[in-house]
């Protein structure tokens, strides 16, 4: 009883852990094949054959979902297990079979050719005697077809050459398919030659590329594994048999020039897919030349050819991709009995199987990107874009030692408009589609700018899945070439020539619109730059506006710039870059949303579909739509707008709030930043008795439009600086040195506009008055020290004319900046000790670059 108990127990222990290390790929995919048989009785076996062949397989989900192997037709049978047996007149196969000596075994899987050659060499005392053996039995078919003349030497010779043929076979130590592990090597009783075993993810099991087709028999001095093919000893590498075979002349050139012929010599698991001397030959003279004057090309060409993992032709029922030592992949599959490389039947002889891997004799040259010209990268649907470099001589003028990035459209961005363009309009066309660096796809990034050829700057914008350049956005098939990347776009790239207003000032179809956006003083909005979205009603959606309608609408400036700036939005947003079928949401700058998506490669904004999208300016993006867009949440509080919006408004129904009104919008969403330029001061050396002042000439100002929300950063660049000059304090010269160092701070709203002016006396105050008097409200003006200020009404454009007597007009902001970073910034004078004397404001010192906002 104690010792049933320990043998349960102990059955019950080990039993999990068995299993799980029988769970390699061989045994996993045995179970798929009980599973799919469980309806024919116990015990059995759903395998797939291949149509008029003799070749069956234990088969992967993905083949037997397809019915096919290698591309052939597969048909079902059902067998029993290894293992198991049929029984008369009981369904499936409920019999163990029954467990021998291995050479009794070998009767039992049907290898009977492989028996009566045990029989024959006088093996057979061995395999029936004391001991522990692994068998891997070919087949009787395996022995049909062998070569005949090898096969006939064998049966000359049965005591030596057939009984070391048949030792060769075996293993000093019984190994079931759990055991063999990929990548293993273990050592046959034949002169402790080599067996190369490869266990692959689809299950099939290999013994110097011969696959095991019937595995794990057990036998009572060891197990049997019937194997589809004889195997022949294995003594050469790679490199030895590169270096005797004449038909591979050209490919030990290669390797030798390259420096890659010792790698395939060393130990390891490879894979060569070997380029016979006509397959070189088959090359054009000049690509192969120039390949084989280029090291680093050349060992790309051959390292392309090469895997670092084993694949026997037998492991491959279905196309995979595998990484070869040049880094790329190729994909290697199977139609029918051939192998296929890059979808290719190119594959001569197969299986020539060496110490360190296996060779495919392969009668095409596979030449990898990194050994091809940037203008060699296109593909089929890329023709006519490479066919025109080539006509227009913009491809003989890349330097094949050059950087560069094409950006090529597919075949169908080229219409025949296009193409009937004259000669020099097109060439610049493609210039503007080559950049003078080399740029790859995960270098790109928003807000980038890359100078074409022809001088253009094309801005990249990036999305969640899509990353266009301008107009036009990327698609699949980014390569990169030995001197360049190419990136292949659907569109011809348009670059943007003029602001989004210039854009609708020239378009007779926006001239409503516009009219609309000037009465609403928004056209420094798109004249200034910046990074907008906008989507431009034409005249049609305004169909049914009279006169008296659109004075009303202008007259209430808040309603007006509500609906306007309901059709505008910050960033730029390509209508290509956009998801198919998912909405994006947008916030408009009047604060409501948006919903935009893609179908059937047209642009939806609201379910509207815009008529012409992605025409690009220089500060943004327009769409065009035939409706006035309005937010369906926003209520309308005027009886009078109301009508005048239901006129051009039909696809949504507005809500009517008497009383309420539109929110005022203030134009604070986008800023100018005025940076004046640095102009050393002059400096009159005068008699002491003269009191005149020094006046500062100040540069022309420079504007920048920044957006609602946004902080300025003023940066003062360079080393520091020592100046040295005069002032006239108090009619005494004095010597000031002044030193700057660089400091970086920021300022930030909010801004309150007023105009700073210096005189060079006070007798201008009356013809400062003058200038003023319809200008603005707060302006401060310094006359020597002393200052007031002059009240009048709100300042609507920047002083000119005002003579030598003043400076250039600035604009400044209320309050101090804040400082965010700041190196170092020290200003150190040095004068001579005088008495003290009320404070004056002089001038005559070193210009500062002063950063300052104001609305526009």
């Amino acid at each position: 009883m104690k010792i049933f108990f320990l043998f349960t127990f102990s059955t019950f222990f080990w039993s999990p852990f068995e299993q799980a290390a029988a769970s390699v790929h061989y045994d996993k995919i045995l179970t798929h094949s009980r599973i799919r048989a469980r309806d024919q009785g116990q015990n059995v076996c759903a395998l797939q054959q291949v149509m008029g062949t003799k070749k069956k397989y234990f088969s992967t989900c993905r083949n037997w979902y397809q019915g096919a192997i290698c591309g052939k037709k597969a048909t079902v049978l059902y067998e029993c297990c290894p293992g198991y047996m049929k029984m008369d007149g009981m369904r499936g196969c409920p019999a163990v079979a029954p467990i021998d000596h291995v050479y009794g075994t070998l009767g039992i899987v049907g290898a009977t050719s492989t028996q009566h050659y045990s029989d024959i060499s006088k093996l057979r005392g061995e395999l029936e005697g004391r001991g522990s053996f692994t068998f891997f039995a070919p087949s009787s078919e395996a022995w049909e077809q062998l070569n005949s003349e090898i096969h006939r030497n064998l049966i000359d010779n049965v005591n030596i050459e057939l009984y070391s043929a048949l030792h060769h076979h075996m293993v000093n130590k019984r190994m079931l398919t759990k055991d063999l592990k990929n990548g293993m090597t273990l050592v046959s009783m034949y002169n402790d030659q080599k067996l190369l075993i490869n266990h692959y993810p689809n299950g099939v099991v290999t013994v110097n590329c011969a696959r095991v087709i019937y595995g794990n028999q057990i036998a009572t001095n060891g197990v049997v594994h019937v194997i589809d093919r004889v195997l022949t000893a294995v003594g050469n590498t790679i490199q030895d048999f590169i270096e005797v075979e004449d038909d591979l002349s050209s490919l030990r050139a290669a390797a030798i020039t390259s420096d890659v012929l010792d790698i395939l010599g060393k130990p390891g698991h490879y894979t060569l897919f070997a380029p016979t001397n006509e397959a070189f030959e088959r090359l054009p003279r000049g690509l192969l030349e120039r390949i084989m004057g280029d090291k680093v090309a050349s060992e790309a060409l051959v390292k392309f050819h090469i895997l670092n993992t084993l694949q026997c032709s037998e492991a491959i029922t279905g196309g995979a991709a595998y990484e070869t030592l040049e880094g790329n992949t190729v994909e290697v599959g199977c139609d029918g009995e051939s192998l296929t490389v890059n979808g290719v039947k190119m594959v001569k002889r197969k299986d020539i199987v060496t110490s360190n891997g296996v060779i495919h004799l392969i009668d095409e040259v596979l030449i990898p990107d990194s050994a091809k010209q940037v203008t060699e990268l296109g593909g089929a649907q890329q023709t006519t874009f490479t066919d025109l470099m080539i006509q227009l001589g913009l491809a003989s003028s890349l330097r094949p030692e050059g950087q560069y990035t094409l950006l090529v459209p597919l075949n169908g961005a080229f219409s025949d408009d296009t193409l009937r363009m004259d000669q020099r309009r097109l060439k610049t066309i493609l210039q503007n589609h080559i950049i003078n660096v080399k740029v790859g796809l995960n270098e790109l990034y928003n807000g980038q700018e890359l100078e074409t050829i022809g001088g253009k700057l094309l801005r990249v914008f990036l999305y969640r899945t899509a990353v266009c350049i301008e107009n036009s956005c990327m698609v699949r098939g980014s390569k990169e070439g030995r001197n360049g990347f190419i990136h292949i776009l659907r569109q011809i790239i348009n670059p943007a020539e003029k602001t989004l207003h210039e854009m609708l000032r020239n378009d007779k179809r926006f001239s409503v619109f516009l009219s609309l956006v000037k009465a609403a003083d928004l056209d420094d909005v798109l004249s200034q730059p910046g990074k907008w979205t906008l989507f431009v009603p034409t005249n049609d959606a305004f169909k049914g506006l009279t006169d008296d309608d659109k004075d009303i609408l202008i007259r209430d400036k808040n309603a007006l710039r509500n609906i306007l700036l309901y059709h505008l939005t910050q960033g730029v947003f390509i209508g290509s870059g956009f998801e198919p079928g998912v909405t994006n949401i947008l916030k408009t700058i009047q604060g409501g949303k948006l919903y935009l998506k893609t179908v059937n490669d047209t642009l939806l904004i609201n379910e509207l579909k815009s008529r012409e999208s992605d025409l690009m300016a220089t500060n943004g993006v327009i769409h065009v739509i035939d409706k006035l867009l309005y937010p369906a949440d926003l209520p309308v509080g005027n009886d009078q707008l109301l009508t005048i919006l239901k006129k051009l408004i039909k696809y949504i129904q507005i809500k009517f709030v008497r009383g309420s009104a539109f929110k005022e919008i203030p134009l604070t969403f986008y800023k100018i930043n005025i940076i004046e330029s640095n102009v050393q001061p002059i400096i009159r050396k005068e008699d002491p008795s003269i009191t005149q002042l020094t006046k500062l000439i100040e540069g022309e100002p420079e504007f920048k439009i920044v957006r609602e929300g946004e902080t300025i950063t003023k940066v003062i660049h360079g080393e520091p600086i020592i100046k040295t000059y005069t002032k006239i304090i108090d009619g005494r010269p004095v010597e000031v040195t002044e030193k700057k160092v660089t400091e970086e701070r920021i300022i930030q709203g909010p801004e309150i506009k007023y105009t700073r002016i210096t005189a060079g006396g006070s007798d201008n105050e009356e013809k400062l008055k003058k200038l003023l008097e319809d200008e603005v409200t707060k302006v401060t003006k310094f006359i020597e020290g002393d200052g007031h200020l002059l009240e009048d009404e709100e300042i609507k454009r920047l002083l000119q004319g005002a003579g030598t007597e003043y400076t250039k007009v600035t604009k400044v902001i209320e309050g101090e900046p804040q400082i965010i970073e700041r190196e170092i910034k020290k200003v150190h004078l040095e004068a001579p000790v005088r008495k003290e004397q009320p404070t004056r404001r002089t001038q005559g010192g070193t210009a500062r670059r002063r950063t300052r906002l104001a609305y526009p």
